[in-house]
């Protein structure tokens, strides 16, 4: 006698910790950079150079990469650059159980705040939230079947769980050049660069899926032009690729993150010899989960007329999932300078991020509330001082619909900024719109108890014999043929051969007859 199983792969948070730090650092000026007047913008972002797990412990080593966008006093060309680094190392405490695991990190730039202690010194101050995420693939054995003994009788019972198929991460290079329009000058040197990948999609296909999206590519440049010293340009990079994905169908559910790793751009000269091309090049990290749903029969009950068998059960925990969707908002508002800045002559360039403060499970549904966070450069009438910078925080609320989720379910929500938009109304005021996609996976989570075992004894002899050879028995609210078979020591097929049913179907007040299959000591 022996249990056939089948292992359902799945996924599971092992350990999970947070860290909020505090970077705090001087810099000076460069002495080939003119004195700082007013800083303008900044922007920055966490590099993680190196991860050590050690007994429970996660060493990380990394930095604050920072540019920041200033005004000097120089009548040539006002608009300057100035960039950095803060280093940080820090240890994260896990449990001792995640030792020797490979951990996920994840960062948010929570504040950043460059200050000028005087024209040739700044400070730089930043929050920064690190969460590191160990996950633990496992088999969840399940018994589905048993074989080897033609007297046992056992009954299945169906269930829909979600294994996940493949679990891994993935990098793809996208290389592109940009050429400058013929109204635009010569590049001496680029001050300050936004590169923003929107609207990545998937589609999964046999062994492989499909990727597009556009990368947004913002650069502002010190130009050769005499008449215009500082000139930015804006587009657009769309890009298409096939990954490789050994074990995906078609008709499986995907939830791959993307995230730009590194980016860069590279001034290159025309076949005139004219700094007018920009080689980019952006590695988007890809992590991948695609998961399949399956019907799985689960070995339910089991007995035997030939002896008395006791299942060995635990509780095995399973998933199934329950929504995938992207919920979209709207947002839409108006931001005003402060007294003390100067007016609007024309908008230049806006650049938003998403803080999901809170997540609340309601009726059918999370309802989300977080703010989008907007920056927007402007270019200033004053020639010797003209551009600037308006920040704003814009709250918005959304209830995600997920019908059936439950207060043990599993989700996961990603914000994502698919659009965003600014049009200056007058002089002081700025119209936003944007589009929030909230990308929401939601997982039931199922314990059913599953035999992992049988105990196998010899039959009371005495009490079966003593029991009638033949019964007539009458249905009773909640019988079924297995469990009157199986407390007369007989089999549903011998039921039904000796009654003419034609199926398992039975109602109550149906006469039964009944005949034990055990006459004598085996």
């Amino acid at each position: 006698m022996e249990l056939i199983k089948k292992n359902v792969h799945m996924n599971k948070l092992k350990c999970q910790s947070s860290l909020q730090l505090t970077l705090d650092d001087d810099f000076n000026v460069p002495d080939v950079k003119p004195d700082i007047y007013k800083i303008i913008k900044e922007q920055g972002a966490i590099k993680i150079n190196d991860v050590k797990m050690l007994n429970g412990k996660l060493m990380v080593k990394g930095a604050l990469s920072f540019n920041m966008l200033y005004l000097s006093d120089e009548n040539v060309r006002p608009v300057h650059n100035m960039s950095g680094e803060v280093p940080f190392d820090e240890v994260i405490h896990l449990d001792e159980a995640c030792a020797g695991d490979e951990a996920i990190i994840n960062w948010e730039l929570e504040d950043l705040t460059p200050g000028l202690i005087n024209s040739r010194k700044i400070n730089v101050k930043a929050i920064v939230g690190l969460t590191v995420l160990v996950e633990e693939l496992y088999d969840e054995a399940t018994a589905v079947s048993i074989e080897g003994d033609e007297n046992v009788q056992f009954v299945n019972k169906n269930i829909t769980v979600t294994d996940i198929a493949v679990d891994k991460k993935d990098t793809y290079r996208v290389k592109d050049q940009i050429h400058l329009p013929s109204n635009k000058g010569n590049i001496s040197e680029i001050l300050y660069s936004e590169l923003e990948l929107r609207n990545p999609e998937v589609r999964l296909l046999t062994d492989k899926f499909t990727v597009k999206g556009e990368i947004l590519v913002f650069i502002l440049y010190a130009s050769e032009s005499d008449d215009n010293p500082v000139e930015y340009f804006e587009t657009e990079l769309p890009f298409s690729t096939t990954v490789d994905c050994n074990g995906c169908t078609e008709d499986m559910v995907d939830n791959i993150e993307f995230s730009i790793a590194s980016k860069s751009l590279e001034v290159m000269p025309d076949a005139d010899g004219e700094e007018r091309i920009i080689d980019v090049e952006v590695v988007l990290e890809m992590g991948i989960k695609i998961y399949e749903e399956e019907e799985l029969e689960l070995l339910n009950d089991i007995y035997s007329p030939v002896k008395e068998l006791v299942p060995v059960l635990k509780d095995a925990h399973y998933e199934d999932l329950l929504v995938k969707n992207n919920s979209k908002v709207r947002v839409n508002d108006r931001l005003k300078i402060t007294a003390n800045q100067p007016d609007i002559l024309q908008v230049c360039h806006a650049a938003g991020g998403i803080k999901v403060d809170d997540i609340t499970q309601v009726d059918n549904g999370l309802e989300v509330n977080g703010v989008l966070e907007v920056q927007i450069l402007y270019i200033c009438a004053d020639d010797n001082k003209p551009l600037n910078s308006v920040k704003g925080i814009i709250p918005f609320n959304q209830t995600i619909e997920a019908k059936g989720i439950k207060p043990t379910s599993i989700y996961h929500v990603k914000p994502a900024l698919e659009q965003l938009s600014v049009m200056m109304l007058d002089s002081e005021e700025i119209e936003v719109k944007a589009g929030i996609g909230l990308n929401a996976i939601v997982f039931d989570s199922i314990t059913e108890p599953v035999i992992t075992d049988i105990e196998a004894y010899d039959l009371d002899y005495e009490k079966i014999q003593n029991m009638p050879s033949i019964v007539g028995y009458i249905v009773k609210n909640q019988d079924s043929l297995w469990n009157i078979a199986k407390k007369y020591y007989t089999t549903v097929d011998r039921i039904r051969e000796l009654n003419g049913l034609e199926d398992n179907n039975i109602k109550i007040g149906d006469k039964l007859i009944i005949m034990k299959k055990v006459e004598r000591t085996i």
